[in-house]
C-alpha cells in the first residue's frame, strides 16, 4: 500500500501597509515599532507611503534609505514626491520608491514594482494618484489597466495605493479594481477612515489608512500655523509638528493562490 500523498498549503500571506510617514515623529515611531509587529504579525511584506517622510513634504534619498534600513521592502507616495530636487537621481536608480505612475511617462521613477516577498510569493505594488482637487496628471483608472495588463499572470498578490483627496474617487477605484488586485488602500488626506472591508471580488478595500506622524497638529502640521493660515488667508509656512505621534496601518491577509484577500484590519500604536 502506497503512502498517502503529502500536499504543501501555504498559509495565507500577511502584508502590513503604513500610512503616510510624516516628518521625523512619523519616521521615529516606525523605528520604534517596526521589527516587533513584523515579528508578532509574521508580516511577509511591509509597504509604506512616505511621501511625507522629509519634514512634511516630499522625501530624500538619505531618507529612503533610512526607512529601507528599517525593514520597509516597498516605499509608495504621492503628490510631494518631487518636492526635493535630490530625489530626481535616486528614483530611476531604485525602483522600491514608487511615484504615481499616472505622472508623465518622461518624468523619473517608477510606479510598478515587482520583488518577492518574505514566504517567497512574488508580489506587483502598484502607485496611483487621483485627480480630483489634485494635479491634473493621467487618468488613474486607464493607468491601472495599462499596468494591471504589463504584470505577469502568475502573479496574484497585487497591491495598490492610491493616493487621493476626494473619498469618492477612491471608492470608485475599489470598485473599478474589485476582483482584479488584492487590495487598494487609500492614502493622502492623513485621517483614518472605519470602512475597511472586503469587497465581492476579494478586494480588500479602505478609504483611507491615515498617517504615522504628530496627531497633536492638523495633519502633522504645527497647530498655531494652520490656524494662522486659517484665519488670515496669509500664505503661512507650515512646519511639521512634533508631538503626539502615532502608528497608522491597515494588516491585510491574501491567499497567495489566488490572489484575494482573505481578511483586513487597521493596526495603530501610540
Amino acid at each position: 500500500m502506497s503512502a498517502p500523498t503529502s500536499f504543501f498549503l501555504p498559509r495565507g500571506m500577511n502584508i502590513l501597509f503604513i500610512g503616510d510617514i510624516f516628518a521625523s515623529p512619523g519616521r521615529g515611531i516606525v523605528a520604534h515599532h517596526l521589527a516587533e509587529i513584523v515579528a508578532e504579525e509574521k508580516i511577509d511584506l511591509a509597504i509604506a507611503n512616505a511621501e511625507n517622510s522629509a519634514g512634511g513634504f516630499g522625501i530624500t534619498p538619505l531618507i529612503a534609505e533610512e526607512l529601507f534600513g528599517l525593514g520597509i521592502d516597498i516605499l509608495t507616495s504621492g503628490n510631494h514626491v518631487f518636492d526635493k530636487r535630490e530625489i530626481y537621481d535616486y528614483l530611476p536608480r531604485q525602483p522600491r520608491l514608487l511615484r504615481p505612475a499616472n505622472y508623465p511617462e518622461e518624468l523619473p521613477g517608477f510606479g510598478l514594482v515587482t520583488m518577492r516577498a518574505r514566504n517567497g510569493v512574488d508580489v506587483a505594488v502598484l502607485n496611483l494618484q487621483g485627480r480630483v482637487y489634485m494635479p491634473q496628471i493621467d487618468c488613474p483608472f486607464r493607468k491601472a489597466d495599462q499596468l494591471l495588463g504589463s504584470i505577469s499572470p502568475d502573479i496574484k498578490v497585487r497591491f495598490v495605493d492610491f493616493h487621493a483627496e476626494v473619498t469618492s474617487e477612491k471608492v470608485a477605484m475599489g470598485w473599478y479594481l474589485n476582483g482584479r488586485v488584492s487590495a487598494v488602500i487609500g492614502t493622502h488626506t492623513h485621517i483614518p477612515t472605519a470602512d475597511e472591508r472586503i469587497l465581492a471580488g476579494g478586494t480588500a478595500y479602505q478609504t483611507d489608512v491615515g498617517m504615522t506622524g504628530p496627531y497633536d497638529s492638523v495633519i502633522g502640521s504645527e497647530k498655531n500655523l494652520a490656524l494662522r493660515r486659517f484665519l488670515t488667508a496669509l500664505p503661512v509656512r507650515l512646519d511639521a509638528a512634533k508631538h503626539g505621534a502615532e502608528l497608522h496601518s491597515v494588516i491585510i491577509t491574501v491567499d497567495p493562490g489566488t490572489g484575494h484577500a482573505t481578511s483586513i484590519r487597521r493596526y495603530s500604536r501610540p
